[in-house]
């Protein structure tokens, strides 16, 4: 059964419309007005998926506007919903460093790797050829990869295991045709980002973020 979680929480009271709760990224941003910026961006940006996914994102170095949020928000609207066609694939809308709206996808261990093994099962690689479809059709999308493990043995151990995970799915997904230079990290955290509102085996997981590369909001600053 496919496990798709889209997070969309916005205010829905005051002068916002009562069904904002439906609304897509487009009309999201859309509703921070024409002059608002980065600053509105990242207020909404902060209420989809709660924050995560803030530390990704290029370094642009300039105020992002609503109208390119807007266009970048199309975007990964249709990422978000052809990865939630994906099996057993978790699909959530979060936002980037930039307040721009960002896709992230997370597989369980068990979906990738055999209990214990930092190699791709065979499974493994038919889901991720679905995964590296969407990261071909469009090479602006930038990509982050983040290993996650338990608490079972030493910091070390588990440290080498994400990472070793982390880039087994790198490597299988430059296999599939998608381009190294898309890949701003792969890193695995171990214990660091331990959540201890999830069960072990929720911890053990691999996490994809697809969002929008300093070309892609470039591209959409010029159509806006």
């Amino acid at each position: 059964m496919k496990q798709t979680k889209f997070t969309a929480l916005l205010l829905c009271g005051g002068l916002l419309l009562s069904g904002c709760g439906t609304l897509n990224n487009t009309a999201k941003l859309g509703m921070a007005g024409g002059g608002a910026g980065a600053t509105a961006g990242a207020v909404i940006g902060g209420l989809i998926g709660k924050g995560k996914g803030a530390g990704i994102g290029a370094a642009i170095g300039a105020a992002v506007g609503a109208g390119t949020g807007v266009i970048i928000g199309r975007k990964m609207d249709k990422k978000a919903e052809a990865a939630a066609q994906i099996e057993a694939a978790q699909v959530e809308q979060v936002t980037d460093a930039n307040g721009l709206p960002a896709v992230k996808v997370t597989f369980g261990d068990n979906v990738l790797f055999d209990f214990n093994s930092t190699t791709l099962s065979n499974e493994a690689k038919a889901t991720l050829r679905e995964v590296a479809q969407i990261l071909r059709d469009d090479t602006t999308t930038d990509i982050a990869i983040i290993g996650h493990t338990d608490k079972v043995g030493t910091y070390e151990v588990n440290q080498k295991f994400s990472k070793e995970r982390a880039y087994a799915v790198e490597n299988y997904l430059q296999d599939c045709g998608v381009s190294p230079a898309q890949f701003k990290q792969v890193k695995g955290v171990g214990y660091d980002e331990y959540d201890e509102t999830k069960t072990a085996a929720e911890n053990r997981r691999v996490e994809i973020y697809m969002y929008a590369s300093e070309e892609m909001i470039q591209q959409a600053q010029t159509q806006s």
